[in-house]
């Protein structure tokens, strides 16, 4: 089994969903962001999503707008990115890892390499952002051949023939976009969530996960009722962003915890 079927079957069997975190790989800096990354699970997060930076990023809000820009200033490239996953690989084999963001930079790198260093990095699956069913053949074809899932969004408007083609083919987890809009910037509508996923399990038997609109503990605690996973980013990153530097890791881990027992 990968290691999404492995902790999906251990959350299933402990009756909780899955704590979802994500944050921008080099936020505020390669070093400190590597001991966020290190220390997430022993924090209570389940999988960790970790976004390759990019000067536009279209789906995200000002708060992740302001981590890539951060992170791209200290330096960080998609190369650092997956040797960033390369070295919390030694010292955690368990814990699922997500690469989301953009497909310029991945394209840039060229897909069958990137496809390639990821698996050899230790990537689980990887989500992108901008590309569609449509125009995702070759790297989703390079990705299935070193065993990577490629995970896709499934918003609100999506619908019939859009739902049942964002569904085929894809491995891991579905990511289930709660609102209209971009990151960190709406509430979440949970009975229209709920009803959501409802029609995603009609045709999918893989987990789902629901993020972009959970701003709170309490939205976090909601979601988990009625999705196998809760996805929190905005509110790691303001963390980030509002912290001295060495205090960081403390307080990304001890917000961490705080939606882990929202969870149970």
């Amino acid at each position: 089994m990968d290691r999404f079927s492995l902790i999906f079957a251990k959350l299933k069997e402990e009756g909780r969903s899955a704590l979802i975190s994500y944050i921008v790989a080099g936020d505020p800096n390669p070093m400190i962001s590597q001991d966020i990354l290190n220390n997430l699970p022993t924090a209570g997060v389940d999988i960790i999503e970790l976004g390759i930076p990019f000067t536009d990023p279209m789906a995200d809000g000002p708060t992740i707008q302001a981590a890539d820009i951060r992170a791209l200033n200290a330096g960080m490239t998609v190369a650092k990115t997956l040797e960033m996953v390369r070295v919390f690989r030694k010292t955690n084999t368990n814990t699922p890892i997500v690469l989301m963001g953009y497909y310029n930079p991945i394209y840039i790198y060229e897909g069958i390499k990137f496809a390639k260093d990821a698996a050899d990095a230790g990537v689980d699956g990887v989500l992108i952002v901008d590309l569609p069913p449509e125009e995702d053949g070759d790297i989703k074809r390079h990705l299935k051949q070193v065993g990577i899932a490629l995970i896709r969004l499934i918003t609100p408007t999506s619908m019939g023939n859009r739902l049942q083609k964002l569904v085929a083919d894809t491995d891991g987890f579905l990511y289930y976009v709660s609102i209209a809009g971009v990151t960190g910037t709406a509430s979440i509508d949970v009975p229209s969530v709920a009803e959501k996923i409802k029609e995603i399990r009609k045709i999918s038997s893989l987990p789902i996960a629901v993020g972009f609109g959970i701003r709170t503990i309490e939205d976090a605690s909601a979601v988990a009722q009625i999705a196998d996973g809760v996805v929190i980013g905005s509110a790691f990153v303001q963390i980030i962003e509002k912290t001295i530097e060495n205090q960081m890791v403390n307080e990304v881990c001890r917000e961490a915890k705080k939606y882990r027992a929202a969870l149970t």
